[in-house]
Parts: structure tokens; sequence; C-alpha cells
């Protein structure tokens, strides 16, 4: 089991969406923890896309995520939102995955994340 602790971490809601009888309908749905670090002297920025969010914990002030690989997200509550090349990175996501009837939609603050329904 790894476990991260980001610098600036997000929700999103990852959907696939297809076009059935000639209407588009999302067909499955899930939540993943979109995460980024700022680089220092010696290392550069970076970000990492959860597998996939199974369980949600609070933990003081702390919100661990759970991911379907066995891999924990430790994510300061203050902490919401990206690094100025965390939006880059993520807008290139949503970007670049419209195409493919991938749609990915960034939760905003203050959404209840011990309550959302992972699914499981």
């Amino acid at each position: 089991m790894s476990e991260y602790r980001p610098d600036r971490w997000c929700v999103v809601k990852i959907s696939q969406v297809k076009v059935i009888n000639g209407l588009p309908q999302v067909a499955e749905s899930h939540y993943r923890v979109f995460a980024s670090w700022s680089g220092g002297y010696l290392d550069s920025d970076r970000w990492k896309l959860n597998s996939g969010i199974t369980r949600v914990e609070e933990e003081g002030d702390y919100l661990l995520f759970s991911g379907s690989s066995g891999s924990v997200y430790k994510c300061r509550k203050t902490a919401y939102g990206y690094t100025g090349y965390g939006i880059g990175v993520l807008t290139n996501l949503i970007e670049s995955h419209r195409k493919d009837g991938v749609v990915i939609e960034e939760l905003k603050e203050g959404v209840d994340f011990l309550t959302l329904d992972y699914g499981n």
C-alpha cells in the first residue's frame, strides 16, 4: 500500500458518455483524486490521478481517500484545489478525453466527500 500526501488536490468525476437512440447517456461514472505537488530546487512539479475512490475517512485536518489499487491519498482539507502546474494538466486531461466521450468534471470545494456514493 502506498500513501501519498499531495500539496494540492481535488476530486473529479469521470463519466463515460454513450449515444443511445440518438441521445447522449451517461454509461458509467466514478470519482478520482487529482493530486499535484509543487517541485522544488531539485524536483519538478508532478501530478497523479488515483485509481478510483473506494472509501473516504476523516482524520483530524485530513481526508483519507482509499483507492481501488490499495493506495491512500492523505489530503489536507484546506489544500483543496491545484497548483499552477496542476490546473494546466487537469485542463489538458479534460480537453483531450472529451473527443472519446469521456467527461471529466471537477467537484467544487465544499462537497461533503464523506457522504458521496462511490459505488461500492
